[in-house]
């Protein structure tokens, strides 16, 4: 949807009407309309417009006069010519005086949407340009009370954050990439405030959900869809309309799922299950995965125009090993929410607890060191906070864990850490399989192919 109202001149009331109703049912915005030259110059010397719709036969002049004055003094207002002329001359002679599409009336509506959007993606894509080049990338962002819960000092993460700042209000799809833990759904949240779209942010987990079950729950569906489905029940698409639609570890979606979220995205449409109209959407979309897609599109398990489309605006969020200078005030922020919710005294925060925090992986980054922060806080009771009070005398030298005397094989490791992460999991497979570093569909496949690991009757239940 363009925010800026689109302006239609034809001199032919019917014409005027048409092209208005199929921009505003094909989600583009508001229109206005002028019957020749004369209203058509009154209107642009008033107010800005996002594109041009310009007739070539107006009453009371030739369009081509208003295309060659829009060239010369408006360059960065597109113009897409609508004429019933099917003279190649003419077609010429407008392309020539800039204008950035030529129509054949009638209008075919599909033709009409492709040229609407190319011109539209394209202004917004130089609109982020120009915002971005004054700035040099360096700065801090102007609406820092945006990105809460994102604390950072890190020259990396605030141009992020600056770029974040540029493609939010825009339509296209945006990609927030990263290792768990990275804060992909803060800054997900942080682009829905800055778009001060009026609809609501909306999550949804792609993992661990089937086909039928993310397009139940995405699209909705209608009453006798499938057994058991008394009534119509609204997705989680509409209920994301003229919002933010958060689809996260968007890498785990089928390729059946694939081929819906592609339609969505590519024609703004969708069908609820059992419908057999579609619906449009107006929800604007924000993925995030800790998969490389990249490298997921080049194995085949991901579709590569679905990539592209998601990869619109791509921010790749840095582990917390690339920015361990953020890790003091981390820590001290952890530290005082730690101990508002237990009702505690904030704890000092020595320098040996900054070390310490300071020389670990955190391989689940942020997220971590949250949890970690927080048990600390707990087990300290009020006094200084230090991490290395965690009770770890039972526990076995590095290397000695690593490789202990007797070698177990590739397969018995394999067994040993999933049946591990089901158990730090209680069962979740989507969980278990973030902390093996694989997808869902990855972990069931070796759960069906082998043992998980763990000795009769003692498995726990997955879910």
């Amino acid at each position: 949807m363009s925010e800026l109202p689109i302006l239609i001149v034809d001199d032919e009331e019917h014409t005027r009407l048409g092209l208005a109703t199929t921009i505003e049912q094909l989600g583009f915005g508001a229109t206005t309309a002028c019957a020749g030259l004369g209203e058509a110059r009154a209107a642009l010397a008033g107010q800005e417009f996002a594109l041009v719709l310009l007739d070539l036969h107006l009453g009371d002049g030739s369009g081509e006069d208003l295309l060659a004055e829009l060239s010369a003094n408006r360059p960065e207002l597109p113009v897409v010519v609508v004429t019933g002329s099917h003279e190649l001359a003419t077609a010429v002679r407008c392309l020539r005086a800039r204008a950035i599409d030529y129509l054949v009336k009638p209008v075919d509506p599909a033709a009409l949407e492709g040229a609407l959007r190319r011109v539209l993606d394209r202004r917004e894509l130089e609109r982020e340009n120009r915002a971005l080049s004054p700035r040099g990338g360096g700065d801090a962002p102007s609406h820092p009370e945006a990105f809460a819960g994102l604390i950072t000092l890190d020259p990396a993460m605030l141009r992020l954050m600056v770029y974040a700042e540029v493609v939010a209000p825009g339509r296209q799809a945006v990609l927030v990439t990263g290792e768990t833990g990275t804060g992909k759904e803060l800054m997900a949240r942080a682009i829905h405030r800055l778009s001060r779209r009026s609809g609501r942010f909306v999550a949804v987990n792609a993992a661990g959900l089937d086909d039928e079950m993310l397009s139940d729950a995405l699209f909705g569906h209608r009453r006798g869809a499938y057994t058991g489905a008394a009534g119509e029940r609204a997705g989680l698409v509409a209920e994301a309309e003229d919002g933010t639609l958060f689809l996260d570890e968007i890498g785990d979606l089928s390729a059946a799922a694939q081929v819906k979220l592609l339609r969505l995205l590519q024609e703004g449409e969708y069908y609820p299950l059992g419908a057999d109209r579609p619906l449009r959407s107006s929800a604007r979309i924000v993925a995030a995965t800790h998969r490389d897609l990249a490298a997921a599109v080049k194995g085949g398990g991901f579709r590569q125009d679905l990539y592209y489309r998601l990869h619109a605006h791509h921010l790749h969020l840095p582990p917390l090993r690339e920015r361990t200078g953020d890790i003091p005030a981390l820590v001290h922020h952890f530290a005082a929410e730690a101990a508002a919710d237990l009702g505690l005294p904030v704890p000092p925060v020595g320098a040996q607890a900054l070390r310490e925090a300071r020389a670990r992986p955190w391989p689940g980054n942020v997220r971590e060191l949250a949890a970690a922060v927080h048990e600390a806080v707990g087990r300290g009771g009020g006094g200084a906070l230090a991490f290395s009070a965690r009770n770890e005398a039972a526990a076995p030298p590095a290397s000695e864990a690593a490789f202990p005397e007797v070698l177990p094989t590739l397969d018995e490791m394999r067994d040993r850490l999933v049946a591990e992460a089901l158990r730090r999991t209680g069962g979740n497979l989507p969980e278990a399989a973030r902390l093996l570093g694989i997808s869902r569909w990855g972990l069931s496949k070796r759960l069906r192919q082998g043992g998980d690991g763990a000795q009769p009757g003692c498995a726990p239940q997955l879910r």
